[in-house]
């Protein structure tokens, strides 16, 4: 078989089982691939040993027919995971040299399936950002370009360095983290599929927090098959993450069937946005006449405090950075200051941070906290909790008045430019993650599917947000979407 690299999760199983190929082959295919596609930055640390040595033990596996359904498939593992033995640095100088002595949950998962490591991937500083541009490593690549333009675009972020790998066929997928939409905005971007699963289904044991009440890894694959496959290897009750719920992983492939005849899809109003690009507003439009015409009830529903999410974001996931970030002093792993003669440890702790934190990581440590202080916790995260809760129940309230999925835009553009953004104001890159932050403040489902390109030719991805726990249900709307829309474009290959 040729274009080994090229293939789905879901094809090159049924290749491995046919026997049309090894595991050995797909990797030293990805391996090839990788190598060659060092201007897309997306993989920051390569494994070639380990990969090799993990295909060998995938090839026997599947002799002595004990393959699981990940089993031979390689991967790129997001930065922000921890890797035994493995650099992992969440992008960071503050982490440089980190090599940790366990495996994150997720990664234990995926190996235990079979699962081939080919290396980890670029991501935003701590995953805080919307394009790639935090990273200790620089910058990760968009494989798209806009029409026959030489601008170098964002993959999009934090796990910009997982969309591009995926995009680019450097893997067969990826995984990703998502706090405010880090999975779904980097995999519309990129034309793939990206899925944020329940808060709670997905073991966070072993991921380098950013925050922790917000925080959910998730696949990103180059199919809505594919997403369904590797999820049910990531899933399950971890006792070591006290918010992982113990609840039995079903077979999320076995739910794609495409029919969604009956169901009910919403369309919030306030998702309309002053100024939202016609492209986008077009695309939306096309995404219900698809699933319509695929036998789903399409209605308009409200979910009345949407405005108030960015800004409840933009508070909450910083003062929970400002606590988790803290335990980066200099003192036990990671890099610490040179001092000089007379520091103290409070001069270590500020010169180490001061050297190990990007911009980005500074100010929403900064601001979290500043809203964590005692004369402005009420005026500010309590207030920001209070409209979480408002936000949860909007969703709670649609989908007891019937609601199966809610359809919206994923990103409120196609991707842009890496640099366009560096003298705006923050809250413009913060926009970014318009749509999708509300999915993470009520802990639901989220999936972001590629739907069309723009008049560029770049990618547009729809975003379905599902019931909590529904995950084969919202796999298989998209599923339907999926097949409506026959989004089969790729990049055409510069790098």
């Amino acid at each position: 078989m040729s274009d080994l690299n090229k293939l789905t999760i879901g094809a090159a199983r049924d290749a491995l089982a046919r026997g049309e190929t090894t595991a050995v082959e797909i990797t030293e295919a990805c391996l090839t691939e990788i190598e060659a596609a060092d201007a897309l930055g997306a993989f920051v640390h390569k494994t070639p040993e380990i990969a090799l040595e993990q295909a060998r033990a995938a090839d026997a596996r599947i002799k002595a027919g004990e393959a699981a359904a990940m089993t031979g498939i390689p991967l790129g593992i997001k930065d922000l995971f921890c890797t035994r033995g493995v650099p992992s640095q969440a992008a960071s100088r503050i982490l440089e040299g980190f090599r940790p002595e366990y495996e994150s949950t997720v990664t234990q998962n995926l190996f235990d399936a079979g699962a081939i490591m080919l290396g980890k991937l670029n991501m935003d500083e701590f995953a805080m950002g919307s394009s790639n541009e935090t990273s200790v490593y620089g910058n990760a690549v968009n494989p798209w370009r806009r029409g026959n333009e030489d601008t170098a675009l964002t993959p999009g972020g934090s796990s910009g360095g997982s969309a591009s790998a995926v995009s680019a066929d450097l893997c067969l997928a990826a995984t990703g983290t998502d706090t405010g939409g880090s999975i779904r905005q980097p995999a519309a971007f990129t034309g793939i599929t990206g899925l944020k699963p329940t808060y709670g289904r997905v073991s966070r044991w072993g991921i380098v927090a950013f925050a922790s009440s917000l925080d959910q890894a998730g696949p990103m694959t180059k199919d809505v098959r594919d997403a369904a496959i590797m999820l049910t290897a990531m899933a399950g009750h971890d006792p070591k993450d006290s918010t992982s719920r113990d609840l039995a992983v079903p077979d999320f492939e076995a739910a794609l069937t495409g029919d969604i005849k009956g169901k009910v899809i919403g369309i919030p109003k306030e998702y309309r946005l002053d100024g939202m690009p016609a492209e986008i507003e077009k695309l939306w439009e096309d995404g219900k006449a698809m699933l319509a015409d695929a036998g789903a009830k399409v209605i308009d529903i409200t979910l009345p405090h949407t405005k108030y999410a960015l800004p409840a974001y933009y508070v909450i996931a910083p003062a929970e950075a400002s606590s988790n970030l803290a335990r980066y002093d200099g003192v036990r792993y990671g890099r610490r200051a040179k001092l000089a003669a007379g520091d103290g440890i409070t001069e270590m702790y500020e010169k180490t941070r001061a050297e190990g934190f990007g911009a980005e990581v500074q100010r929403r440590v900064m601001v979290g906290t500043y809203v964590l202080s005692a004369g402005f916790y009420d005026a500010y995260y309590n207030r920001a909790r209070k409209v979480r809760a408002l936000i949860k129940r909007d969703f709670e309230e649609a989908f007891d008045q019937g609601v199966d999925a809610i359809l919206t835009p994923a990103t409120p553009s196609a991707a842009f430019g890496l640099g366009e953004m560096a003298d705006a104001d923050p809250v413009q890159m913060y926009l970014n993650d318009v749509f999708t932050v509300t999915v993470n403040l009520a802990g639901l489902p989220g999936i972001s599917v590629p739907a069309g390109l723009d008049a560029k030719g770049l990618p547009l991805g729809l975003q379905l947000i599902g019931k909590p726990w529904e995950e084969g249900d919202l796999l298989n709307t998209a599923y339907a979407l999926e097949r409506a829309a026959g989004f089969v474009s790729k990049p055409e290959k510069w790098w």
